[in-house]
């Protein structure tokens, strides 16, 4: 009996995977090969799936499965792949039936409001524009978060679709800290003069620098015969199976390490979700385990790896082989020094490995102000600036550049988007470290240009688990201790103190 009904839930979930991942394949296309002329349909065709697929998800037999295979469940070990698969098909069905079809409607009608208001209003520096539709949006919000009854901080809620069993009590603690640290730590470093970074804007034709790029991820174990990069606006990971996870990226021919960095870091989020157990393919575990963890691979490959010494020690001769003219009379430490550049900066997709984090934590310290009314929306403004200036110092010329860049306020939910980033980094440098414990020869072999060993540590302790764990266990398993930002700042400590020993100490 058990058997026959967990097959049914199989099958049942992996119809909506079909309709999702068909979702998935326009969804692509449509920001990589779609022609202009298909916006309007592929918005029609795009929504049919998407409701076919929340009408299958949210059928109350799913329910009634799931309340069948409940004693099942719970008489399995706690890491028994069906244990796991039953308990994380619950909460996604309870977080899809718990909000209200009018709510979800009004909801969609509003953001697509909002986003449209947006993309005149950032350009025309019209935040006056912006505040009456933001106040209905942290409303909304607040409606979805209440749909959820039992928590302690309103965007609790909105945080658990992210990062699965985290909350602003968990998460503003381990914030605070890192802000304690990182604001001297930039105030130190940009006392100083900023490095020369002027050799990534010589001119760079795009179709080397794709081909390099390439040829480091297929080192990294990008498999391509599972995958394919492709060009965007936007760089994305985007996955339609196990056996189909394609990313895409951006290349200016005047900014070598744009198109460069976006690769290694899209090809760190699909390397996580290749490398999935196939067993999960078709359920709700062959996924992430969280936002926050699936940043972690993606900065991992990005920046401890990517920016490394070592790994430029090994490829550095091999880009200057790939663009002799550009690069023949820039030394290695020239190179690395400019890839690892640290400045104040306003625009946070722009910001370095130092500053980046600060940009989160004001906004998530705001949206979360926000969310429990001790921070008005017509405030807003003046307490970002307020914000940039202390923590960063600097302030923003406009609103442009300051509390209307980001689309996540404007074209979502208010709350639950940005901590992921910053969780990410934390994560990124304790499993490095834990993998380094593991194999100490990890740094010398990525000296040599090799990465089997990192990559191997990497899915045996976090990829093929996919969902299966919450973030905090996933990481305490992996790691062998609770989440702390130790090791990211010891990182940051180390490899920034001898970029600047003047300004820093290990």
């Amino acid at each position: 009996m058990v058997e026959q009904k967990l097959a049914e839930l199989k099958a049942r979930l992996l119809e909506v995977d079909n309709i999702n991942a068909a979702a998935s394949v326009l969804s692509w296309d449509q920001s990589t090969y779609m022609p202009p002329g298909g916006a309007q349909a592929r918005a029609r065709q795009l929504a049919t799936l998407q409701q076919l697929s929340h009408q299958k998800f949210t059928d109350p037999a799913i329910g009634r499965l799931l309340d069948d295979l409940q004693a099942y469940a719970e008489s399995l070990p706690y890491d028994h792949d069906d244990a796991a698969l039953i308990r994380v098909t619950r909460r996604e069905y309870e977080r899809a039936t718990k909000i209200p079809q009018d709510l979800v409607a009004a909801l969609s009608a509003h953001i697509s409001q909002s986003y449209a208001a947006w993309v005149e209003a950032r350009p025309a520096n019209d935040w006056a524009r912006m505040v009456p539709l933001l106040e209905k949006t942290v409303e909304l919000s607040r409606r979805i978060a209440d749909c959820f009854p039992g928590y302690e901080h309103p965007m609790d809620p909105l945080i658990e679709w992210a990062d699965p069993g985290m909350t602003v009590a968990t998460i503003r603690p381990l914030f605070a800290k890192l802000r304690d640290n990182l604001v001297p730590l930039v105030e130190a470093i940009t006392a100083h003069p900023p490095a020369d970074d002027s050799c990534l804007h010589r001119t760079y034709p795009e179709d080397r620098q794709r081909e390099f790029g390439e040829r480091v991820i297929r080192a990294f174990g990008y498999d391509f015969n599972r995958g394919r990069q492709d060009k965007t606006a936007h760089p994305f990971m985007i996955k339609f199976s196990i056996g189909d996870v394609r990313i895409t990226t951006r290349f200016k021919e005047n900014d070598l390490s744009e198109g460069l960095f976006s690769t290694l870091h899209e090809a760190g989020h699909a390397l996580y979700e290749q490398n999935v157990d196939w067993a999960y393919e078709g359920t709700p575990l062959a996924n992430g385990a969280s936002s926050g963890v699936h940043e972690s691979q993606s900065r991992l490959w990005e920046n401890l790896v990517g920016r490394s010494r070592p790994f430029w020690e090994h490829y550095y001769p091999h880009l200057q082989a790939t663009f002799p003219e550009q690069l023949g009379d820039v030394s290695l430490d020239t190179f690395y020094r400019a890839i690892n550049k640290v400045q104040r900066s306003l625009i946070r997709t722009d910001a370095d490995e130092v500053t980046y984090n600060l940009h989160v934590l004001i906004r998530f310290d705001l949206e979360a102000q926000l969310l429990e009314g001790s921070l008005a929306v017509k405030d807003l403004r003046d307490a970002w600036n307020a914000r940039y200036e202390s923590d960063l110092g600097i302030t923003p010329p406009d609103d442009a550049h300051g509390v209307l860049q980001d689309v996540h306020w404007f074209g979502g939910v208010v709350g639950g988007a940005f901590q992921g980033y910053t969780l990410g980094n934390i994560m990124s440098a304790q499993i490095f470290n834990a993998a380094v414990n593991a194999h100490p020869s990890i740094p010398d072999e990525i000296r040599q240009g090799q990465f089997e060993t990192l990559r191997t540590w990497l899915t045996e302790n976090i990829y093929r688990h996919g969902a299966k764990f919450l973030p905090l266990e996933l990481i305490e398993r992996a790691t062998g201790k609770p989440l702390d930002i130790a090791d990211y700042i010891a990182y940051l400590r180390r490899k920034y103190g001898e970029l600047y020993p003047e300004a820093v100490k290990a």
